[in-house]
């Protein structure tokens, strides 16, 4: 993997879980829509085809105000390994999420955003970083509930 620090977030975190179960808590729009976004956040899925030039479109709803909607399209769909989309509604970045198996019960999620300028991924680093942590907090809270 290239890694262009001064454009890209990384955030990483290593979960007790088995491979299938975490990959199954993105693949699957019901578990997925409940984890997805920083705390307090909820989701409205109006469409999540995950596949290849599938597109993903939902309204996050804020904790106290506000609705953001959100518009992606799917560029790689690898069972198990590695989803990557690149979002067309604003902030514009590509997105991966990769799941690595470290033991029959632990695996890894990476997420890595993508910016065209450096200047881009500045302005989100600073809250992004920290949201993606509530964003593993809450795929931590839903991974019970996934059946395989």
């Amino acid at each position: 993997m290239t890694v262009n620090s001064d454009r890209e977030i990384f955030s990483s975190r290593v979960l007790n879980a088995s491979l299938k179960t975490v990959y199954q808590a993105f693949a699957n729009p019901i578990h997925l829509s409940k984890w997805w976004g920083p705390e307090g956040f909820t989701n409205t899925f109006h469409e999540f085809d995950l596949r290849p030039e599938g597109k993903w479109t939902l309204t996050m709803h804020g904790p106290e105000k506000g609705n953001y909607e959100n518009s992606s399209i799917f560029k790689i769909v690898e069972p198990l390994k590695l989803i990557h989309w690149r979002r067309i509604s604003p902030p514009l970045f590509e997105m991966e999420v990769r799941f690595e198996e470290i033991s029959i019960l632990e695996t890894r999620i990476i997420f890595r955003m993508i910016f065209n300028t450096a200047e881009e991924c500045e302005k989100i680093k600073r809250f992004a970083e920290p949201k993606n942590e509530e964003n593993f907090d809450r795929l931590e809270r839903e991974l019970p509930n996934v059946i395989l």
